[in-house]
């Protein structure tokens, strides 16, 4: 089943003045379950695809629909529940709140849906575990390694069960350890509930894991295989 179709998307910045032609015509479908990586050189346009994809941005043209729901024709209110409901974010960036501790970030999304405090912290607990981050619960953000902060980030995603989950270079600011304990724990956590992943990267040591490689060139697919080691 496909929980990502994508169709004739293009998007152009800067329309009434030298227009920027990020993304010419792409369409691309998402099974339910995979493990892909969108690559490409800088400037490709993977970031904006996966903006996209994740409703944080509006194509020029084409449709996009997640889990069989059309969000380009979705108003802005709709599309922040749609959002908040289905999807889980990884940014390179970490994007975590100062002022709250581990637990609090990664019960942050579950607060917003209205999760009752008992399966906060029991969903709360388990991925601290899964993540190997336990002992960080009580901590803030700023006393945390670039990995372990990235480890919340991914736990903060997975909390809420969301459909699938999109990182924008998630390894981006991670040493070869890091990386390679993060891409583990993603790895077992779409094996184990099937969780959909989608990345944005141009690190090889994500590449090397993903299952199906989409190579962007020039805001169009140039290349979309099964990887060798799938």
């Amino acid at each position: 089943m496909n929980i990502i179709e994508a169709k004739g998307i293009e998007k152009v910045y800067d329309e009434d003045k030298v227009p920027v032609h990020a993304l010419n015509g792409i369409d691309l479908n998402i099974t339910e379950g995979e493990f892909t990586a969108i690559v490409g050189p800088s400037g490709c346009g993977k970031t904006t695809l996966l903006n996209i994809l994740g409703g944080l941005d509006h194509p020029s043209k084409g449709i996009v629909h997640l889990a069989n729901t059309d969000i380009t024709s979705m108003s802005d209110s709709h599309l922040i529940d749609f959002r908040l409901q289905n999807i889980g974010f990884v940014f390179q960036a970490y994007n975590l709140i100062p002022v709250l501790t581990v637990r609090e970030n990664i019960e942050f999304i579950m607060l917003l849906q209205k999760a009752d405090k008992v399966e906060r912290h029991l969903r709360s607990s388990e991925m601290l575990e899964q993540m190997g981050i336990a002992d960080k619960a009580s901590k803030r953000p700023s006393e945390l390694s670039g990995g372990q902060q990235q480890r919340v980030a991914v736990a903060r995603a997975l909390a809420s069960k969301p459909k699938f989950i999109l990182a924008d270079e998630p390894t981006a600011n991670l040493d070869s350890k890091s990386t390679a304990q993060l891409l583990d724990i993603m790895a077992e956590m779409n094996r184990k509930e099937q969780t959909t992943f989608v990345f944005s990267t141009h690190d090889q040591r994500v590449i090397d894991r993903a299952r199906r490689i989409v190579r962007l060139d020039d805001g169009i697919v140039v290349d979309d295989h099964v990887a060798e080691h799938a």
